[in-house]
């Protein structure tokens, strides 16, 4: 398992080697169990063993090093009938448990809400319940404000 007493960074993931990336995704592949052995994985992803165990013990998602279960997200979202109905049933559906809902006064067809959410019964990482949330046609902009035990 990893060093945690060592120093870590938050990095995007475009500035990560492709050895990196191909890492994670195989360590991915393995959890899911999309790949039987180390080997397979590696085949897969077109990677190196070598290159594998370089940084297997070193490269980790955001989501699997965070042992935060609770989220705060802040939505900028038009104002329309049925809107925070449609954003709690997505929020709902990936598992997450709402603690907290604020919904400001709609001004000017637009309304900002912050929800608190309890991610530990997510069906999936955070990333995905993100993208989900982005792809409603009634939010504008979702922000992660803050994360905490």
């Amino acid at each position: 398992m990893a060093n945690f007493d060592k120093k870590f960074y938050l990095v995007r993931e475009d500035v990560l080697s492709d050895a990196m990336k191909k890492t994670i995704e195989a360590k991915d592949m393995l959890e899911r169990g999309k790949a039987e052995s180390i080997w397979d994985a590696v085949q897969k992803v077109d990677l190196s063993r070598s290159a594998f165990y370089k940084y297997r013990d070193t490269v980790f998602p955001f989501s699997s090093v965070s042992k935060d279960r609770i989220i705060s997200l802040f939505f900028h979202l038009e104002d329309r009938s049925g809107t925070l109905s449609k954003l709690l049933s997505v929020v709902a559906g990936s598992g997450c448990n709402v603690l907290t809902i604020h919904q400001t006064i709609p001004l000017m067809g637009r309304a900002n809400v912050t929800l608190s959410l309890n991610t530990a019964g997510m069906l999936h990482d955070i990333d995905s319940l993100l993208a989900e949330l982005r792809k409603l046609e009634f939010v504008e902009k979702v922000e992660v404000l803050g994360t905490g035990a």
